[in-house]
């Protein structure tokens, strides 16, 4: 079912190592050429390309680009209450989490009259896409609203794909549903490049009034989608701000002996599941282990919903079993490959997560599988995926918060440095960055002659 890596007796460099790790291929190089019309479309022609590229793409021409608010409140009405009473409980459960999260303003006093101090200033719009495809993600419209609303964005807004069974164009109802909870009224039946173009650029376009702004641009653009959305991202990003260019989902499960193999592979078929490009991986010390879990997808996987999926998945080039010397070289592979999500499943779990450097989030225990992340258990599951996450971290406030420093010296806190600043800045061929600090304390600051002298004379040598 999955294939097997053998590391047991192999000396390999950091190098070998990252280029060893099962992958699925990204492809937004490959993609680009494809989306960039999408986005000159969408600039050029606003909401009239983005009804064209809805029919093409979507097979569903929207009545309303924006769904209207009556439309939200239909959704809410008819969502099942054990669904809403899930959903509001992992709103309750992230949001107390993110509250946590906010950072603290700070100030560094370096001396009398000299200080720097940090604000967090809230992104002022931002743009949420949410998927569509093989699933529907109400969990994507929480794990990116939520941080945002705690971090004080001011605007909100929510693109995701229209249905295509719905006559008038709405996105599932499920989606709607979750934004009138969580109060996010700016929504709009949107998918794929497209949306990421709406909110990049703008659109103008809106009926009736041909014209009148459909949606403003953003400020900064997040969420997951398929390799369209995620090339998309990459290309409007520096127009505006991206918090990832999402690969295909991954788990990676760190594994001893005392594990167990059906625990095992159930979370390995749980993260196949999402798509045929999604990588599981297992990386374990123990043969017996890898053998019992290989017989457990025998049996497992011919009996889930997705089958086909599933195993188109798990016997890719993306997933594997990776067997070790010993939970050293365990722990090496972990690093090297980065997991979004890392499982960790030994006898003795805090001793390796001390040592876990490179994971979008750590899944500690067999009672937190990573369905829980997912959904509940108040972190955020927009997580770096291939591996980014030796560099990258995880969708939270801070994702929607800048930190600016302030910078506040008096003349006492400037004067004993005038000096020292001129000579920087003379020695980098800069003379006007030291006369901006001369200049608060000299009469001519420009007399070289009589330079140092004056310099003197103000206390400043």
């Amino acid at each position: 079912m999955m294939r097997t890596m053998d590391l047991r007796g192999k000396t390999m460099s950091r190098a070998q190592l990252l280029a060893a790790m099962p992958r699925a291929d990204m492809g937004t190089r490959e993609a680009s050429s494809q989306v960039q019309p999408i986005l000159d479309q969408v600039r050029e022609r606003g909401a009239a390309a983005l009804r064209d590229l809805e029919e093409r793409f979507d097979h569903v021409r929207p009545h309303d680009l924006r769904v209207p608010a009556a439309a939200m409140q239909e959704a809410l009405e008819g969502l099942d209450p054990k669904v809403r009473a899930a959903i509001e409980e992992s709103v309750t459960r992230i949001r107390k989490v993110c509250a946590a999260q906010v950072p603290e303003p700070m100030a560094t006093d370096l001396a009398p009259g000299a200080r720097v101090s940090e604000r967090w200033i809230p992104v002022e719009r931002v743009g949420l896409y949410v998927p569509g495809g093989k699933a529907l993600y109400p969990s994507s419209v929480i794990m990116n609203a939520v941080p945002a609303q705690v971090a004080g964005v001011d605007s909100l807004a929510v693109a995701t794909p229209p249905a295509s069974d719905d006559p008038r164009g709405l996105p599932a109802a499920i989606i709607l549903a979750t934004c009138a909870i969580l109060g996010v009224d700016e929504v709009y039946a949107v998918g794929g490049a497209q949306a990421v173009a709406m909110f990049a650029y703008g659109a103008r376009g809106s009926e009736p009034q041909d014209g009148e702004i459909l949606c403003d641009p953003v400020d900064k653009i997040t969420g997951p989608g398929n390799i369209f959305v995620a090339t998309a991202k990459q290309m409007v990003s520096g127009m505006v701000g991206i918090d990832a260019v999402a690969g295909p989902t991954e788990i990676a499960i760190l594994a001893d002996g005392e594990a167990n193999p059906d625990w095992v592979a159930a979370d390995l078929i749980g993260q196949a599941e999402h798509d045929e490009l999604a990588g599981s991986v297992l990386v374990t010390d123990s043969q017996d282990l890898a053998q019992g879990v290989q017989e457990a997808l025998e049996r497992r996987v011919p009996r889930t919903e997705h089958a086909d999926r599933v195993r188109t998945s798990l016997s890719g080039n993306q997933s594997g079993i990776i067997l070790t010397d010993g939970i050293d070289q365990s722990i090496d592979v972990a690093n090297a490959y980065a997991a979004e999500h890392l499982e960790i499943q030994t006898a003795d779990p805090d001793a390796v997560i001390d040592r876990i450097r490179n994971a979008g989030a750590i899944f500690r225990g067999p009672y937190s599988p990573v369905p829980l992340g997912d959904y509940m258990s108040g972190s955020n599951h927009v997580l770096p995926t291939g591996g980014t996450a030796r560099f990258d971290v995880a969708l939270g406030v801070h994702t929607f918060m800048k930190p600016v420093e302030v910078i506040e010296y008096d003349r006492e806190g400037l004067k004993p440095i005038a000096a020292k600043i001129n000579d920087f800045a003379v020695s980098e061929d800069l003379p006007a960055h030291g006369e901006c600090i001369l200049s608060r304390f000299l009469d001519d600051p420009y007399d070289k002659a009589d330079l140092e002298s004056n310099e003197e004379k103000a206390g400043l040598r």
